[in-house]
């Protein structure tokens, strides 16, 4: 008897918290969001009914609650499941997009704060209730990806001499040399004006073209021949690739600001002083892109469920290699940290002895570093390309272009079983062209130290490093290496210092230089950088 009564008293009371008035309801979630009580606002919107929950959502101010993440997570997230669940028709417009730019500005400022298991809940939520957000994302993503990439265009070019110089001291040059030549071929032209100016049109007929004899056509022969000699010279064709270039460098630089401009637009309070790089600010929101889409994935990993938060203590570090808890989980995933961690001990035991014994590079001793570094850099950038290559020239073998109507659906699965196939043959598929690219770069850029293209243990290296990158990259959601190198300070969860013969006694926190970038599994650090100090 006691029991019923208690069962009912929880059934009244149930009703009495039941909203059914949506301007109560509103009232309340808005008094209990303006306390930061969100929780005991999202305990309301839990409990509303369809048509009530859809006039409060659509008089909400969300830009109020955007604002108050990551401390608005619960509520935000409350909201889209019960919309969810409901299957509230039509849905309420929600700014989707805002709330995940958001989330992207928060997880890649992330130092620790435990920020990304707050929202990983509300990533999930966020892909369900809008599954094109994943794309935008992964689009700006790319943006960004893109135009921290063109940041490094503006780098030295050769001249015709293979000299190393400023673009813009290489197109001086070039135009001087184009001047001066085109003084000379105006000189000759005038000094053939009595035969090309004066000419009578009627002299150039078929007929008479015919009937020039053995001593017209010796004269015309020599007079081309010398302008020719003036105006056709190897020193000058190199001005269209100048050009070339200097295009590439404004619209990478257009690239950048329109980053900027759409970072600045989402976040009015983002700070771009002069003495802050933009390439900062730049890979701090692509980290924020791919920890998102890490959480994303995470979600439809799970199959819509609720993805249970991370400790940040769960993860140990061994030597160099910072090995996750749940490899066991993920053993293809173990298996490629290790292999891109054998890449590193080949790097430490024969590429950088072997380049210390170089003669030309004892003078600067940590040139060896800086080349090693960019090896992996390069190589990870060589074999993407090679991949989306293979992959765009099997969609034109199949007639597939974006002039194509095909169904989405069916270019997916084309896509998933070739790289299926890739993935299958990554061990044994050539890679001689990435190889060579890296390669070249790395000569073309020391053109001063010819002895580079004859080290063995760099080639080994370079091979090495393609491989692991190749292997590396194809795995979906694939690792990537962390391409934040502004920290001044090590952070033990994803820097380790490098300790070797004259540098083992250096204890400074102070990061001088990366020998080799950290491997990153969306947002978590699974083989730490090695870094000098």
């Amino acid at each position: 008897m006691n029991e019923s009564r208690e069962r009912f008293r929880r059934e009244r009371e149930r009703e009495k918290n039941t909203y059914t008035s949506p301007r109560l309801a509103l009232r309340r979630v808005l008094l209990l969001a303006e306390g930061r009580q969100f929780r005991e606002a999202a305990a309301i919107v839990s409990r509303l009914g369809p048509g009530v929950l859809q006039s409060v959502v659509s008089d909400l101010p969300l830009d109020l609650l955007i604002e108050a993440l990551p401390h608005s997570a619960h509520l935000i997230e409350t909201l889209l499941n019960r919309l969810i669940s409901l299957e509230v028709s039509p849905r309420p417009e929600i700014q989707c997009e805002s709330v995940a730019w958001r989330l992207v500005g928060l997880l890649g400022g992330d130092q620790g704060s435990g920020i990304r298991a707050r929202t990983s809940r509300l990533a999930s939520a966020l892909v369900h209730y809008a599954p094109d957000s994943r794309d935008a994302i992964d689009s700006r993503r790319r943006q960004l990806d893109a135009a921290v990439q063109g940041l490094g265009t503006h780098g030295l070019t050769a001249d015709s001499s293979g000299t190393l110089i400023s673009l813009h001291v290489a197109m001086k040059n070039e135009l001087q040399r184009h001047v001066e030549v085109y003084k000379q071929a105006l000189h000759k032209l005038e000094e053939l004006s009595p035969v090309t100016v004066n000419q009578d049109p009627a002299s150039s007929s078929h007929q008479r073209l015919l009937a020039l004899s053995h001593a017209d056509v010796e004269r015309r022969l020599i007079d081309n021949k010398s302008l020719l000699t003036i105006v056709d010279k190897p020193a000058l064709r190199q001005l269209p690739t100048l050009v070339a270039s200097l295009a590439a460098r404004v619209e990478s630089d257009k690239a950048v600001l329109a980053c900027i401009g759409q970072i600045k637009r989402t976040d009015p309070t983002l700070d771009l002083s002069d003495t802050r790089p933009v390439a900062g600010v730049l890979m701090s929101y692509s980290r924020g892109c791919a920890a998102v889409l890490s959480q994303m994935s995470e979600a439809e990993a799970t199959g819509g469920q609720s993805v249970v938060p991370r400790s940040p203590t769960d993860s140990a570090s061994d030597g160099y290699h910072s090995d996750s808890d749940d490899s066991h989980q993920h053993p293809d995933r173990s298996k490629l940290v290790s292999e891109y961690a054998s890449v590193w001990a080949r790097a430490a035991a024969e590429a950088l002895p072997a380049l210390a014994a170089l003669e030309p590079l004892r003078p600067t001793p940590h040139l060896k570093y800086k080349i090693v570094f960019s090896v992996v850099v390069l190589s990870f950038r060589a074999v993407i390309s090679l991949r989306d290559r293979r992959l765009s020239e099997v969609k034109a073998l199949l007639g597939v272009n974006e002039e194509t109507k095909a169904n989405e659906a069916t270019v997916s699965r084309l896509i998933v079983a070739a790289t299926r196939m890739l993935q299958e043959t990554a061990h044994s598929f050539p890679l001689g062209d990435a190889e060579r690219t890296v390669v070249n770069q790395v000569l073309n850029t020391l053109r001063e130290y010819p002895c580079l293209a004859s080290c063995a243990a760099l080639h080994a290296l370079v091979a090495a490093a393609t491989r692991a990158a190749w292997t590396i990259s194809l795995h979906s959601p694939p690792l990537r290496i962390d391409t934040d190198f502004t920290p001044v300070l090590m952070n033990p969860e994803k820097h380790v210092r490098f300790s070797a013969g004259e540098l083992k006694d250096r204890r400074s926190d102070l990061i001088k230089s990366f020998v080799w970038p950290a491997l990153m599994d969306g947002n978590r650090c699974v083989f730490r950088a090695v870094v000098l100090t």
